[in-house]
């Protein structure tokens, strides 16, 4: 997330920050994300939260039922989340930030 900031300043674009982990994510945003990008992108699966659910929690995700643990668990969603207008970008990378906002 610091990378993510720190890039967009310095490329003087201005961002709002909606931290899902303190607030939480809605549904249809989190659907939306799931239509995009697939769940596979959206869903942190090496992180704390998903690895520490029961194994009955983590198998057999639909796009559904993914999203219904995102929105349960949305330290689950993998960050940073960064919605363009056109597109999103999950995760930082400077060339893709690049490539999507110059």
């Amino acid at each position: 997330m610091k990378k993510a900031f720190a890039w967009l300043e310095g490329n003087g674009i201005a961002y709002t920050l909606h931290d899902y982990k303190k607030l939480g994510a809605p549904e249809a945003k989190v659907k939306a994300w799931i239509k995009q990008a697939g769940r596979e992108r959206v869903l942190n699966t090496k992180g704390k939260t998903f690895r520490d659910l029961p194994a009955a929690r983590r198998e057999g995700l639909d796009d559904a039922k993914a999203a219904a643990l995102m929105c349960e668990f949305p330290s689950a969603i993998k960050r940073p989340v960064l919605e363009t207008g056109k597109s999103i970008l999950l995760g930082f990378d400077a060339d893709a930030y690049k490539a999507a906002l110059k």
